[in-house]
């Protein structure tokens, strides 16, 4: 009996591997939302929230997860960003350091701000967690539209964050 369940588990375990690593989620194209937030951590992110802001995908910009040493000018100066653009409509978010603290930070500037919509970037690998991070710390009546950013993911990256998906489901589960 203990066979047969131990080999249920790891054929559920590995067709969920399987479906996280080939399903990867995908940009959001061009949905509207009150908001956009990016969290750091991955090539293409931030670039991603600023296509949104350029393209009138959203008017107001989080980025989550910023080095307490960065200044605005300093980020203003490596991704182009005029003054104009960066005192209207981009907050830099220094009280993250991790995906659920990204999710809490977001969750905070979004009810300071009475947004009603959010644009979430991240990389694809990531999406899946912080997304159910950031539905967990903020209200219901806040639609999350999910851009993930193309990637490359290594299996080793892919093993860990599918890992980290299903610890923070069972942390839940068994919290009650």
């Amino acid at each position: 009996m203990l066979r047969r369940l131990a080999s249920v588990v790891f054929l559920v375990w590995i067709i969920g591997f399987f479906w996280f690593a080939i399903a990867l989620p995908g940009p959001a194209g061009k949905a509207e939302t009150d908001a956009a937030v990016v969290y750091t951590g991955g090539e293409g992110r931030i670039a991603r929230g600023l296509e949104a802001l350029d393209e009138k995908w959203t008017t107001r910009l989080l980025v989550s997860g910023v080095d307490r040493e960065v200044r605005p000018g300093e980020f203003a100066a490596e991704y182009n960003v005029s003054a104009k653009l960066m005192r209207c409509c981009i907050t830099l978010g220094y009280d993250s350091y991790d995906t659920r603290s990204n999710a809490l930070e977001a969750s905070r500037w979004l009810a300071r701000n009475d947004y009603r919509s959010v644009r979430l970037i991240t990389t694809d690998w990531h999406m899946r967690r912080s997304a159910l991070e950031l539905d967990h710390a903020i209200p219901e009546h806040i639609q999350v539209v999910r851009d993930a950013v193309h990637s490359r993911p290594s299996l080793r990256i892919l093993f860990l964050e599918y890992h980290k998906l299903i610890a923070r489901h069972l942390s839940w589960l068994w919290a009650g």
